[in-house]
């Protein structure tokens, strides 16, 4: 019996077993795999969640192995919604970490990873964490808390539920399903919709950063963090004429809703997805810190994340010719690999309109405007920072003058 459960612990799925394969072919890999681990300090013997860390490559290929056939539970950790998140934590803030998962072979295995598990969370199986335990994601604590980061009083009042029976998972069909959940009918509507000169909020989300006068290239990865357009937008041919301009950039909490909208009204001139690191973090943000090494990651690196993370970019030529063409760039964090846009290049689109949705758990997103576009943004009290709140999805962030 010893001998059969030996067995089956080292029978992994296949994505997991391809990215064995690749750390135990490649010297170099597996190195810095090691290394990754040894580097984290002895001090550390738990996850930010609380569960023992991880202290070597097996340990970390058995617990993905088992997350990817389970459907997250609710915690109260920042880390809710990402459990692959709290065993990577502190190896992806040492040296090698940092060298390990900007690698474009690791990427690439990662990404098959998150796909595997992507597709399980689709699936009916997936809704068992869809109930009222402790740790369940339809408990009256989970439900609490989605709801009043959504300001309102009751999630059924204010998210889109085909049943009010938490035995019946509220009608959801899948994590995924009750994850990408809709507003009701007139919950978020679109303020001032005929004005062309208002910018709608794209997604419930809190202001993190406004920059003017953005570089063509700069390095990302300084504590600083400032923005480089190159990376942002993979040197796209547009990038130039962003150059110069102004970039708003705003962070979604795991429990808020994760559709993106549309900021103007416009028409769709470009659309494409990028495929950048999954777990990487800047090493300023790790154990060089003194503060230590972000709990949350990668919640205290949001504008580094905007040039190296997957994410999905959208240029829009607005109707309005003092905003003209823009840009807006969903970014992933983590676990968040599903960018998907729905809307289609040459396709008209009125302000509020959906343009996609982030999968998983929480995310960023950025607006580009070009230089010479005049915005005056309104961010309803808050200065933006990792302390500031949402704001309603469709409701005005800027105006054009």
């Amino acid at each position: 019996f010893v001998h059969f459960l030996y067995l089956v612990l080292l029978l992994f799925y296949p994505p997991v077993q391809a990215l064995k394969n690749l750390i135990e072919s490649d010297r170099y890999l597996y190195n810095v795999t090691q290394m990754m681990f040894d580097e984290i300090p002895e001090k550390y013997v738990d996850t930010p969640m609380g569960t023992p860390q991880v202290r070597n490559y097996k340990q970390m290929l058995l617990m993905l192995n088992r997350i990817i056939q389970r459907a997250p539970e609710f915690n109260t950790t920042g880390l809710v919604g990402t459990p692959i998140n709290a065993i990577l934590d502190y190896p992806m803030v040492t040296k090698a970490g940092y060298v390990f998962f900007m690698n474009p072979k690791i990427n690439e295995k990662l990404r098959d990873i998150l796909n595997y598990w992507g597709k399980f969370l689709q699936t009916p199986d997936s809704t068992y964490v869809l109930n009222a335990s402790k740790n369940g994601c339809l408990s009256d604590y989970a439900l609490n808390e989605m709801a009043k980061v959504a300001d309102g009083d009751k999630f059924t009042t204010i998210f889109k539920c085909a049943s009010e029976d938490r035995e019946k998972h509220l009608g959801f069909t899948s994590w995924v399903n009750f994850f990408t959940r809709l507003f009701n009918p007139g919950i978020r509507p679109v303020q001032d919709p005929d004005d062309p000169d208002f910018i709608a909020n794209a997604c419930e989300s809190a202001p993190f950063r406004i920059a003017h006068d953005l570089p063509m290239k700069a390095k990302f990865w300084i504590k600083g963090q400032p923005y480089s357009l190159m990376d942002l937008l993979h040197n796209d041919p547009l990038t130039s004429k962003f150059v110069g301009g102004t970039l708003y950039q705003a962070f979604l909490s795991a429990l808020s809703y994760h559709r993106w909208n549309s900021p103007v009204s416009g028409t769709v001139v470009k659309d494409y997805n990028l495929y950048g690191s999954y777990y990487s973090e800047t090493l300023p943000q790790g154990f060089e810190n003194p503060n230590s090494p972000d709990p949350a990651a990668p919640n205290d690196f949001q504008a580094y994340i905007t040039e190296t993370a997957s994410r999905a970019v959208i240029f829009i030529k607005a109707d309005n010719p003092k905003i003209g063409l823009m840009c807006f760039v969903a970014v992933g964090m983590a676990e968040v690999s599903g960018n998907e846009i729905i809307v289609k290049v040459g396709q008209h689109i009125n302000k509020g309109d959906q343009l996609g949705i982030f999968h998983f758990s929480g995310s960023t997103h950025v607006l580009s405007f070009r230089p010479g576009v005049n915005v005056k943004f309104n961010l309803h009290g808050p200065e933006p920072s990792l302390g500031s709140h949402n704001i309603k999805v469709h409701d005005e962030i800027a105006r054009v003058e």
